[in-house]
């Protein structure tokens, strides 16, 4: 956030010092074209703290509060009231414990023997010390409720948005503005919980202020204003300070992230070679010791302007002091005032000061803590209104054929206004092999996503027989399928659950993971692992095993076997497999037609098409052309022949010349490069 002169200079910082604060260093300008700041949602309140003054926190206190307290009550009503019985005690005691002190310096100070004076002082220094034990107790009492309190905040406030970001339509998921609106909210489940803390600082700050002003006016009606003369300097040093602190530690934590990446850089296993072969590593340590000296300068200029803010707030603190005890000591003089009386004050005006300086930082943090916790009632509200329906049309229990008329759609948010689909018409009728092809960009993996649910058509209409697809019910919808993406999740799990998330709702039978390992060849796999299904497949951790693409692709093959989706949506299930592993998933997959499940095969591998009942062939969005295979290999089809040039194309990348072919008895061998297998 930029900071406007007017506004540092309202708040007590020059422009100069925010220019200061503005630098950045020659490396930065050029290795990432000025200061980096991460574009994420938590940074839109970086700054937010300089525009709170203190008259604005007063007036902002009770809604804070009040916010707090409304999280508090629906974590835990019980922890609650222990926290604000302890608190609201612990306040009268400290207003009945000045009362007693006052009372002991009334008999300590007035005339007659000593053991006279401290016997009639004893009741009162058992009061005093009865409220000190008093005090600790609520003291610990509090901590305890606010302990109680804060993890549970944490949970309540986490549920209530990750249950809510579960459920919403993936456009919202995919959406910039309500993702930046998501990573602030992650932080506002953390703020809920300091929150707490911070919440009951500030009550009991206040609740002392209060009980020290209260003791003072009924002492004397000239004490309450020393009280804000002696206290208002600490407190206007204290926001001062805190604001100080504030810019210092976000202009050290841009220049850190600037410096931490380029030690990333620097130790990154994909940066590696080339840091090597090219010898980057001095040009990037030369880089970060110039940030680092920025850094440092920095660090120096501001602990300066610091030492020089400190000096004066100490000044104008020994000027009221002086004023203060200058009052105090003029009433004495004229002997409006006992003596007695002004030692309580002094306490007691020492405590407010204190109490006031503590109400003032606490309420800082409480304030800009509640920036995020409000960041994340916007997501919940936002969530709210794009959930998924979970109400809708039933599907019929046995359908006959999807529909897809005239179906438009572009990704929501997009610059490029052109559809991904545009007027498309498939049928897929059920029990079949479906094949859908074509270029890279001619939409036929968001096809897919449209036809699974996860998005609806802008125009035209998705039909499962006769029920609209975006008036089904979702889950229902959702149940029908099975899907095999290209860049399908690597759960950092056990292959176990990597299997069984399939159908995360089915128990983990070892017989149906067995049965769905070896369906997609994955049973090599899992009894090559160290602990078998039990083996962490995340590395980086302790007990975690690495294992390759092949072997991923064959769980994320089982995984959607294990699902058994009426609908078994495969996008490029084999890229990453070897020709026999290949050669078995595509037997398998006919085989799961031939039981009467629907195919959706979309691959670039156009031999593996062969048998597809029916293929449809994409182009910029468009249906080129479709049929079965033999049809579209036919020099008199209908259609433009794309797919017939696409597969020769591919074809002629693996026949060899008969001279490289290897002979036997000087004739060339039959050899599978010959024939048009596809990629390899």
């Amino acid at each position: 956030m930029r900071i406007r002169a007017q506004r540092t200079r309202a708040n007590g910082t020059s422009a100069k010092e925010t220019a200061g604060a503005q630098e950045v260093s020659e490396s930065e300008r050029l290795l990432f074209g000025g200061p980096l700041r991460y574009d994420m949602g938590w940074n839109q309140h970086h700054g937010s703290f300089l525009e709170l003054d203190l008259r604005a926190m007063v007036a902002r206190m009770p809604r804070l509060i009040g916010a707090t307290i409304r999280m508090a009550h629906r974590a835990d009503p019980g922890a609650l009231r222990q926290v604000a019985a302890a608190e609201i005690g612990g306040g009268i005691a400290r207003a009945v414990s000045l009362v007693a002190v006052n009372r002991v310096l009334v008999q300590l100070l007035a005339h007659g023997e000593t053991v006279e004076r401290l016997t009639a002082a004893a009741p009162a220094l058992i009061a005093v010390a009865v409220t000190a034990v008093l005090g600790a107790v609520l003291k610990s009492i509090s901590t305890a409720g606010t302990g109680r309190l804060e993890p549970k905040v944490f949970r309540v406030a986490s549920e209530e948005y990750l249950e809510r970001v579960a459920r919403v339509e993936l456009a919202a998921v995919e959406d910039e503005e309500f993702h930046k609106l998501l990573d602030s909210a992650q932080w506002g489940a953390e703020s809920a919980r300091r929150m707490i803390k911070f919440c009951a600082s500030v009550i009991t700050a206040a609740i002392a202020l209060i009980a020290a002003a209260g003791v003072l006016t009924v002492l004397h009606p000239a004490l309450l204003p020393l009280l804000a003369v002696m206290t208002l300097p600490s407190a206007w040093s204290a926001l001062t300070i805190a604001r100080r602190r504030y810019i210092s530690f976000h202009t050290w934590v841009q220049h850190a992230r600037a410096g931490q990446l380029l030690g990333r850089l620097l130790i990154d296993t994909q940066a590696a070679p080339e840091v090597r072969v090219h010898n980057i590593g001095p040009f990037l340590l030369r880089h970060f010791h110039t940030m680092a000296e920025t850094a440092e300068q920095e660090q120096t200029r501001l602990a300066s302007l610091a030492a020089r803010t400190g000096l004066i707030a100490s000044a104008w603190t020994g000027l009221a002091i002086v004023a203060t005890y200058g009052v105090l000591g003029l009433l004495l003089w004229t002997g409006t005032m006992d003596l007695a009386v002004a030692g309580t004050a002094v306490i007691a005006i020492r405590t407010g000061s204190a109490n006031l300086e503590a109400l003032v930082v606490q309420l800082n943090y409480l304030y800009e803590e509640s920036l995020f916790v409000a960041d994340l009632d916007r997501l919940c509200q936002e969530a709210d209104r794009r959930l998924i329906p979970d109400t809708g049309r039933p599907l019929p229990e046995q359908v006959g054929a999807i529909r897809f008329e005239n179906v438009t759609f572009t990704y929501p948010g997009t610059t490029d206004t052109r559809p991904v689909l545009d007027g498309v018409t498939v049928t897929i009728p059920t029990g079949k092999i479906i094949a859908l092809v074509g270029n890279n960009g001619s939409g036929k993996s968001t096809l897919a996503k449209l036809l699974c649910g996860l998005y609806a058509p802008d125009t035209g209409r998705i039909l499962w027989d006769d029920v609209d697809a975006t008036d089904a019910e979702r889950a229902d919808l959702f149940d029908r399928v099975a899907v095999v993406a290209q860049d399908f999740y690597r759960w950092p799990f056990t292959a176990r659950i990597n299997v069984a998330i399939g159908r995360a709702d089915a128990p983990h039978d070892d017989q149906l993971l067995h049965t769905a390992a070896e369906y997609a060849g994955a049973d090599e796999t899992i009894a090559s692992l160290p602990r078998g299904w039990d083996t962490l497949l995340a590395r980086g951790y302790r007990g975690g095993h690495q294992i390759s693409g092949g072997q991923w692709q064959r769980l994320g093959i089982a995984r959607a076997r294990h699902r058994e989706g009426q609908i078994f949506v495969v996008d490029e299930p084999t890229s990453a497999l070897d020709a026999e592993a290949e050669q078995r998933v595509f037997d398998q997959i006919r085989n799961l037609a031939a039981e009467g499940q629907t195919i959706i095969l979309i691959t670039h591998r156009l031999h593996s098409v062969r048998h597809a009942d029916d293929i449809y062939v994409l182009d910029h969005g468009r249906i080129a052309e479709h049929g079965t295979f033999d049809h579209l290999m036919r020099t008199d089809s209908d259609g433009p022949g794309l797919f017939r040039r696409m597969y020769l194309v591919q074809s002629e990348q693996y026949r060899l010349d008969d001279h490289n072919l290897p002979r036997q008895n000087g004739a060339p061998t039959k050899n599978h490069a010959t024939e048009p297998t596809g990629e390899r």
